[in-house]
This record gives structure tokens, sequence and C-alpha cells, in this order.
């Protein structure tokens, strides 16, 4: 009975060929976006072994199927304009992906600061009306420990509040 169910378990196993996996991740990275390490993570899943991972992760990359940074300014633009994250949680997400720091850095130089500021503005503005607290400066601090949950800087957050003026709004 034990050996049946260990026979039965090595069957559910597939085996694929480095060919087939090159095959598959490439069809995938031409559909969406990937960095190397979520195609590697991937090909692991697949039963791949160390070596194989990477000659397929080389040469998607050798054919630009794969280029970390294209995928980095892809994620922090996403980030930035649909979920309105801040760039300390930008970095710890690409960090996670092992995006090396150079990339990120880069990106970040090439991109207009005005980008994440009117982010952060919009995150403040909309959450400042549904902010409940029993002072403005109790809803102020409930403001500032949401836009760092969200991974902004404390002092792009506190410049923000100032923009607003928050502290001249009459108490609802």
């Amino acid at each position: 009975m034990a050996a049946n169910r260990h026979t039965i378990m090595n069957e559910k196993r597939k085996v694929i060929s480095e060919k087939q996996a090159y095959s598959r991740m490439a069809r995938l990275c031409s559909q969406k976006e990937y960095c190397s390490y979520d195609i590697s993570q991937k090909l692991y899943r697949l039963n791949l072994n160390a070596e194989d991972i990477e000659r397929v992760v080389n040469r998607l990359i050798k054919e630009n199927f794969i280029n970390d940074e294209r995928y980095t300014r892809s994620y922090i633009g996403d980030k930035i304009k649909f979920n309105k994250w801040g760039r300390i949680k930008i970095e710890l997400a690409l960090r996670q992906k092992k995006i090396p720091s150079e990339i990120i850095q880069k990106i970040y130089e090439e991109m207009p600061e005005a980008e994440t500021t009117n982010s952060l503005e919009y995150v403040l503005e909309k959450k400042w009306k549904t902010v409940k607290g029993a002072s403005i400066n109790e809803r102020k601090n409930k403001l500032i420990r949401y836009a760092l949950g969200r991974g902004f800087e404390m002092s792009d957050i506190l410049s923000c509040l100032q923009k607003m003026d928050i502290d001249s709004i009459d108490e609802v």
C-alpha cells in the first residue's frame, strides 16, 4: 500500500525538459513583464535543477524576454499610479524580488519627483475625509501612521501636511 502511494506521488511530478521550460517562460514573458527572480521561482516549481534554471534565465535575459531594469521601471510606475504606494514600500517589495538596489536607485533618479508627491497628496486628502478622532492632532497622527504604512517617508508626509494646512481646518 505504501509503495503504491509513493509511485502515484512520483507520477504526479511532471518532468519537463530545459527546452520546454524555456518555451513556456518565453511565452509568459512575452505576455507580461517578469523579473529574473520571478521566472527562476516558476522554473524551480517545475522541478528543474539549479543549472537548468540558470541557463534558461540567462537565455531569456540574453534574448531580452527578461530585463530587470525594464521590470523595475514598470513596477514602480504601476505601484505609484495604481496602488498609491510610497518609495519605502516599493523598495521593500523590489528587494524581496532580488532586484539590485543600483537598478532601483537608477529608476528613481529618472522619475520626476512630482509623480510620488502627487500620489501622496491624493492619499492624504482622500484619507483625511474618513479619519476620525477627538482632536485634529489625533486625526493628524492617524493620518501620518496611515501614510507611513503606505510606504511614504516622514519628511514627505510632514511637508505635504503643511501644504494641506490641516491645522486651519475647523473641527467637524
